[in-house]
């Protein structure tokens, strides 16, 4: 709900790259609760434990986590 998502600049920027604009009612942390969990797990599980790395073996880590391990190992009922 902040004003960077209401300029001109930065919602070209986020469409030419189609990304979807996503936000909560105002008051309504729960909106939020499944991606914070996510991203709380990623770090805890995956990220941290890592420790420094380059950035491009980071995100394969991050890409291996989100497309095999976290499928697996957390599902989902």
């Amino acid at each position: 709900q902040g004003t960077q998502y209401r300029s001109e600049e930065v919602m070209a920027w986020l469409n030419g790259r189609e990304v979807t604009i996503s936000m909560s009612r105002r008051g309504n942390c729960w909106d939020n609760a499944c991606a914070e969990s996510f991203f709380a797990l990623l770090k805890k599980e995956w990220t941290k434990p890592l420790g420094t790395i380059e950035r491009s073996d980071m995100g394969d880590e991050v890409r291996y986590y989100i497309d095999e391990f976290y499928p697996k190992m957390r599902r989902h009922m």
